[in-house]
């Protein structure tokens, strides 16, 4: 779908056209981080199946182990101290109760955490796309729930927009004159936590690690230069842009963490247009994305797409906002 938040026209056509639709000049920005394999399955001394869903590093490294932040399930029959076999060199003990079903969660391996917990896991799929332990699809997945161009390990879920592109697409929109630079924002479990709160701007989002480097902060400056369009490949890259944007709209590199929350009333700084899948209601993707193009036209661009059977979500379709 691509939307025209100018003159409120929405087309429909396939994804391949997204290199007809960019003009010369423009930069196309995108998220390269790359989802961890940080689903791990494990068995009470019951036989009771656990999952243990990685979210974040907690800080807390030494020699031979790490705690992290984690979902545990099912947390309610789950006690504190309670420890995990996993695969062949991976143990899991949970620490403290966090809240809503998460954990801190100790983890120890005899060689490398990261090593061990790539052999022992899996890729954490959205729950709506149900696999069992043992299925041939959770190999494909693997593969299939990355971007090609994901690099830098540490998301919990994939930057969906992106999933849309592989490489021959990507060379035949350089081929037309549109260039390309990385962001990196590692994905948490907080982006896609139901906003809750009676007024959105009350609902608290996690903080998530980002990056921004001097390369693309100078594409940007020549984009702009060249009377180019920023446009942003999925919610996570517009929140790294607008995050690193001055007042005037100037990106300067820089890292660390974000909350910025966007909302209805928000003033882009950084970004001319926007790629993105369609989101669940009430999540503060949907809030960006309505930010970005307005209340009404994105409530009739979701009117539309309901009716010609568009698929939403993780695996779903793309719409264009420029």
């Amino acid at each position: 779908m691509a939307v025209n938040r100018k003159t409120g026209e929405i087309a429909h056509m396939m994804f391949p056209s997204l290199a007809d639709i960019l003009r010369e000049g423009d930069l196309l920005v995108m998220n390269d981080t790359k989802v961890i394999r940080g689903r791990l399955r494990a068995r009470k001394e019951t036989g009771a199946a656990v999952e243990i869903f990685l979210l974040a590093p907690m800080g807390d490294r030494t020699a031979g182990g790490e705690t992290w932040e984690a979902l545990a399930r099912p947390s309610k029959r789950l006690r504190e101290g309670m420890g995990f076999r996993i695969g062949d060199d991976l143990e899991a003990i949970l620490l403290d109760r966090l809240g809503e079903g998460r954990w801190s969660v100790r983890l120890s391996a005899a060689g490398s955490i990261k090593e061990a917990v790539d052999r022992a896991g899996e890729i954490p799929l959205p729950p709506y796309i149900r696999r069992k332990a043992g299925d041939p699809l959770l190999a494909m997945d693997a593969e299939r729930y990355q971007t090609v161009y994901a690099r830098h390990r540490g998301s919990v879920a994939a930057p969906t927009a992106g999933l849309h592109f592989d490489k021959e697409l990507i060379a035949r929109i350089r081929r037309g004159g549109v260039s390309t630079a990385k962001v990196t924002l590692s994905i948490g479990y907080g982006t896609f936590r139901t906003i809750r709160a009676d007024e959105v701007e009350e609902h608290d989002l996690h903080s998530e690690e980002y990056r921004l480097g001097k390369v693309t902060a100078g594409a940007v400056s020549k984009a702009r230069a060249r009377g180019g369009r920023i446009v942003a490949v999925g919610t996570t890259s517009v929140r790294v842009l607008e995050t690193c944007a001055g007042r005037d709209g100037r990106v300067a590199p820089s890292e660390g963490t974000t909350k910025l929350f966007i909302t209805p009333g928000y003033r882009f700084r950084a970004v001319d247009a926007m790629l993105t899948n369609f989101h669940l209601p009430r999540s503060s993707l949907l809030a960006l994305v309505m930010a970005f193009a307005g209340v009404d036209l994105v409530r009739e661009a979701y009117r539309q797409a309901v009716a010609e059977r568009y698929r939403f979500f993780s695996y779903g379709d793309a719409m264009l906002i420029f």
